[in-house]
C-alpha cells in the first residue's frame, strides 16, 4: 500500500471540483430543461387559449350566422305573408266590389221584378175586368130595366091617382091601393138601383191598383152578384152556353173583415174557371150532359167557407201541382194569362190569412174551397 497522500489529496480536490462542476452542469441542464418545459407549457397554454378563442369565434360566427339565417327566414316569411295578405286583401276588395256590383244589379233586378209584378197584376186585373165588363153589359141591363119599368108604372099610377081625386065622390080605398102600389114600386126601384150601383162600384173597385181597406162584407151578396156577372160574361162570348146555377147560402153567415174588391176578384176567378170547365165539357159530352156550378157558403170551426163546385172537365193529376203557379194555364193562347188562380191564392193566403183547397178528378169536375178566418 502506497501512502501517497499528496496525490491522493490532489485527486480528491479534483474529484470534488469535478463533482461540483458536474452538479452545476446538471443544475444548469435541469434549469434549462425546466425553462424549456415552462416555455413549452406556456406556448401550449397560449395555443390552447388561441384554440379556445378560435372555438369561441367559430361558435360566435355560427351563432351570428344562425341568427342572420333565422332573421332572413323570418323576414322572408313576413314578406311572403305580407304578399299573401296583400293578395288576399286585393282579392277581397275585388270580391267586395263584385258583390256590391251584383247587389246593385240584384236590387235593380228586384225593383224591375216588383214593377213587372205590379204591371202583371194590373194586366190580370184588366183582363178579368174585360170578362167582368161583358157580364156587366148583360147583368146591369136587368136592374136598369126594372128601374125604367117601375118608374113608368109609377107615372101611370100617379096620373090615375090624380084622376081619382078629381072625381066628386072619391074612393079613398082605391086611392090607398094606388099609393101602396106606388110605394112598392119605389121600393123595387130603390132595390134595383142599389143593385146597379153595386155592380158599377164593383167594376170600379176591380180596376183599382191599390190594395183597398178591409171592411165587414156580406159574402152572400158579393158572391151572388159576381156569380151572376161571371155567368153573363161567358154567355156574352158564347150565346150557346147554358149552365144551371145552384146557390146554397147560409142565411146567418157572419160578415168577415176583408178587402171587398180583392175578394170579388177571387170569386170572379173561381166562377170563371168553373163555367169555363163545364162549357169545355159541354162541347164534347153530348146532349145528356147538364152543366152545373154549385155555390155554397157556410161556417165551420170558426171559419167562413165558400165552395165552388162544378161537374166540368176536372184537373189532370199531372198538372194539379202547377195550377197555382204564376203564368201556368190550361186555356188556349189568348184566353188566359195564367195569373188568375195564382193571384187568388196570394190574396187569400198572404192578404187574408186564409186557404184555398182544391179537390178535383179528371173528367168528373172540381171543387175549390175558400176558407177565411172569422177572428
Amino acid at each position: 500500500m502506497k501512502k501517497d497522500f499528496a496525490n491522493a489529496y490532489k485527486y480528491h480536490v479534483l474529484y470534488i471540483s469535478y463533482r461540483d462542476s458536474m452538479s452545476s452542469a446538471q443544475v444548469t441542464n435541469q434549469t434549462s430543461l425546466l425553462q424549456y418545459n415552462y416555455s413549452l407549457a406556456k406556448k401550449q397554454a397560449q395555443i390552447a387559449d388561441l384554440n379556445e378563442q378560435k372555438k369561441l369565434q367559430n361558435v360566435f360566427q355560427l351563432g351570428t350566422l344562425a341568427a342572420l339565417l333565422f332573421i332572413g327566414i323570418t323576414l322572408l316569411v313576413l314578406y311572403r305573408n305580407n304578399r299573401q295578405k296583400q293578395k288576399a286583401n286585393n282579392l277581397l276588395s275585388k270580391q267586395k266590389q263584385i258583390i256590391e256590383e251584383e247587389r246593385d244589379k240584384t236590387n235593380n233586378a228586384l225593383a224591375d221584378l216588383k214593377l213587372t209584378q205590379k204591371q202583371l197584376i194590373q194586366s190580370e186585373k184588366m183582363a178579368s175586368l174585360g170578362e167582368l165588363t161583358a157580364g156587366i153589359a148583360n147583368e146591369i141591363q136587368n136592374p136598369l130595366n126594372f128601374v125604367n119599368n117601375f118608374s113608368e108604372m109609377n107615372r101611370e099610377l100617379i096620373e090615375e091617382l090624380k084622376e081619382e081625386r078629381k072625381k066628386e065622390i072619391r074612393d079613398i080605398k082605391n086611392e090607398d091601393e094606388i099609393l101602396n102600389d106606388i110605394k112598392e114600386n119605389e121600393e123595387k126601384i130603390t132595390h134595383h138601383g142599389k143593385r146597379a150601383d153595386f155592380i158599377v162600384k164593383g167594376m170600379l173597385q176591380h180596376s183599382r191598383t191599390g190594395t183597398g181597406e178591409r171592411q165587414l162584407t156580406n159574402i152572400n151578396t158579393l158572391a151572388d152578384e159576381f156569380f151572376k156577372l161571371s155567368y153573363q160574361g161567358l154567355r156574352a162570348k158564347d150565346k150557346n152556353f147554358n149552365a144551371e146555377m145552384v146557390m146554397h147560402f147560409d142565411p146567418n153567415l157572419p160578415k168577415p173583415n176583408v178587402v171587398q174588391q180583392d175578394m170579388g176578384r177571387v170569386l170572379l176567378n173561381l166562377f170563371n174557371n168553373a163555367f169555363y170547365a163545364v162549357n169545355q165539357k159541354a162541347k164534347t159530352a153530348g146532349n145528356s150532359y147538364k152543366p152545373e156550378v154549385i155555390l155554397t157558403t157556410l161556417t165551420e170551426n170558426g171559419s167562413l167557407l165558400i165552395k165552388v163546385k162544378d161537374n166540368g172537365v176536372g184537373i189532370p193529376d199531372a198538372i194539379k201541382e202547377k195550377i197555382l203557379q204564376p203564368f201556368f194555364t190550361t186555356k188556349p193562347t189568348g184566353e188566359g194569362t195564367g195569373l188568375g188562380l195564382s193571384l187568388s191564392y196570394d190574396i187569400l193566403v198572404k192578404g187574408h190569412n186564409g186557404t184555398l183547397d182544391i179537390n178535383s178528378k179528371e173528367g168528373e169536375g172540381s171543387e175549390f174551397i175558400v176558407r177565411l178566418p172569422l177572428n
